[in-house]
């Protein structure tokens, strides 16, 4: 018999062992259905999505709102649905609640919607402002956003972007994606490709989608430790299976590696086997 998905994941959540720090049901599925994997409010026990699949959005509407009336990292992931369903304004308002609460990953989703213009004026001041906060309590989203407007702040200079990112790249997957990215393109201080793979192993290990693809690509290349290309290949299916793009394209590249040309010397097709 057909059972709703509400009705499935209600079951599994409530069948499931009880945490040490006891959540509710409502948290639990809010969780399941719509964390954010970068957010450093997520419990290591949660796996997060990177988007919220269509299917799900109104279920985890419903038990986030539930959710978010006692934790901010349930506020933060109403905002995540509400953006999903695109619904801008109800996504800023739980963003704002969940920013004013200490939600650092709230802060940069703000700060994004400022910098772009989305649902409200451009507003770069303000846009510079969310990311400063979030950068300097940690958040790698924060400090990667704030040195990309560049012109002032504390993490415009590269160099304060990597201190920033290492505060927090211990433990948190983003920060170690995000300092491997400067230590493997030489920003904000020396190219240091072995401390950037390093990394980016950290972070892959707990199946962060653009550090499985990074690993990929430093194993194919053998960039900064051993060239391996059968490791490659299940660094980029496993980063493939989470939705990156770039080891999609790799996989591919990989299948159809015999590019056909013309007399100009343009692409026709692509050999595969």
């Amino acid at each position: 018999m057909f059972r709703p998905l509400h009705a499935i994941v209600l079951a599994a959540a409530l069948a499931a062992p009880v945490l040490a720090h006891a959540q509710s049901a409502d948290l639990v599925l809010c969780d399941r259905l719509a964390a954010d994997p970068t957010d450093p409010d997520k419990p290591a026990d949660v796996k997060g999505v990177p988007e919220i699949a269509p299917a799900d959005v109104a279920t985890a509407i419903k038990y986030c709102a539930v959710a978010a009336k006692s934790s901010r990292r349930a506020m933060y992931e109403l905002g995540r649905a509400y953006a999903a369903n695109r619904q801008t304004a109800e996504a800023m308002s739980a963003w704002r609640r969940a920013a004013d609460k200490g939600s650092t990953s709230a802060m940069v989703e703000l700060g994004v919607l400022y910098g772009n213009g989305t649902g409200v004026a451009r507003d770069e001041a303000q846009a510079r402002k969310l990311f400063e906060r979030a950068a300097q309590a940690g958040n790698a989203r924060g400090v990667s956003n704030l040195a990309a407007l560049g012109g002032g702040g504390a993490a415009a200079d590269p160099a304060r972007a990597r201190e920033l990112l290492a505060r927090s790249a211990e433990t948190n997957a983003e920060a170690q994606y995000q300092l491997g990215l400067m230590l493997a393109e030489g920003k904000g201080g020396a190219q240091d490709d072995a401390g950037a793979r390093a990394l980016f192993e950290k972070a892959a290990a707990q199946n962060h989608p653009g550090a499985l693809e990074r690993m990929g690509a430093f194993a194919q290349a053998g960039r900064g430790g051993p060239k391996d290309s059968d490791a490659a290949k299940a660094y980029y299916e496993r980063a493939a299976a989470l939705g990156d793009e770039d080891a999609k394209k790799a996989l591919e590249r990989a299948r159809c590696p015999y590019v056909i040309k013309d007399k100009r010397g343009n692409a026709v097709t692509n050999l595969c086997f």
